[in-house]
């Protein structure tokens, strides 16, 4: 008999939708609500009940069994660019060995930074710059209180600094990023989000050391990709001292470009781990600029315009 029957609780009730159930045919909101949790909780233990059936599967057919599926998201559905780089391609070689970083990258020339503000910066955009200086090694902070980025620039370059970024705030909190290459350009402006500071970040570790990082670039596939990492990459010194165990990492997915600054824990000789020293931001390129900082009379690269270039979700720049 069933468990009623043996003075058992009641077995809980099955519910079982027609084929043609639709929750928004239901007249009464707080019903429509509650059917549709029922319906979403059907849905996710016949999904759960399909995956251990197919596990089981596998496991009774061994070696014989077939690949697994690759699931399909956004960015191995990408819209191909005609401008993806090869890395054998002579177009970008050449390109590469004549353009404005190439006397980093043939060790010409050491890095040497400024950081600095927009005007009269708050407490949390000053407290990043301090964290953003321990990260990039040969940096320096300034903060700007009403001088002009064209009036600081030539005094930038006459000082041999390599690069400049502009911290820009929005009510107190950090939301933009000018990174300008010296003296020639090119300069990249950056929507700035999800800035979070050493203190803000979980199981974080100890203040970062002296070493000079590592710097791991990820997915920049594109030219303009291309162009954006070694941007990020001449910001820090050719030779990283790996004994300090420190990276620093960009990496790019759907053209937003996460920064994390770890250090490796090595446990044993064959399992290590990582812990986030900080801080942390997200990037969003809004436009390339050739030359120096120049917002009247710039000449743009490239610009991102919304409408037009935000039309297909698989659509990817970088």
């Amino acid at each position: 008999g069933s468990a009623a029957e043996d003075g058992g609780p009641p077995a809980p009730e099955r519910v079982l939708f027609p084929p043609t159930f639709s929750v928004s045919e239901i007249k009464n909101k707080q019903r429509r609500h509650f059917m549709f949790l029922r319906w979403k909780q059907q849905q996710r233990k016949e999904k759960l009940a399909a995956k251990k059936k197919r596990r089981k599967e596998r496991e009774a057919l061994g070696d014989k069994a077939p690949p697994k599926a690759i699931p399909k998201t956004i960015e191995n559905q990408r819209v191909y660019d005609e401008t993806t780089v090869d890395p054998n391609d002579e177009e970008v070689a050449f390109d590469e060995a004549t353009d404005e970083f190439a006397p980093y990258f043939n060790r010409q020339t050491v890095p040497k930074i400024l950081i600095t503000t927009s005007d009269r910066p708050r407490g949390r955009t000053v407290r990043f710059c301090e964290q953003l200086s321990s990260v990039i090694p040969n940096s320096h902070v300034y903060y700007r209180r009403g001088l002009a980025l064209k009036r600081i620039i030539p005094q930038c370059i006459a000082r041999d600094f390599t690069d400049l970024i502009v911290i820009n705030e929005d009510r107190k909190i950090p939301n933009g990023l000018v990174l300008s290459h010296l003296p020639d350009g090119p300069t990249a402006h950056f929507r700035m989000s999800s800035v979070r500071l050493r203190k803000e970040i979980k199981r974080k570790g100890k203040e970062p050391t002296e070493h000079v990082p590592e710097v791991i670039l990820n997915n920049f596939t594109t030219r303009l990709g291309h162009s954006v990492g070694r941007m990020f990459a001449s910001l820090f010194p050719h030779d990283p001292q790996f004994i300090g165990r420190q990276v620093a990492t960009f990496h790019n997915q759907r053209d937003y470009i996460f920064f994390r600054f770890h250090r490796y824990i090595f446990k044993s000789e064959k399992k290590v781990g990582i812990q986030e020293l900080g801080p942390r931001f997200t990037l969003k390129l809004r436009s390339l600029q050739k030359g120096t900082f120049d917002s009247k009379f710039g000449e743009y690269e490239w610009i991102h315009k919304r409408r037009e270039m935000d039309t297909n979700r698989r659509k990817f720049h970088l």
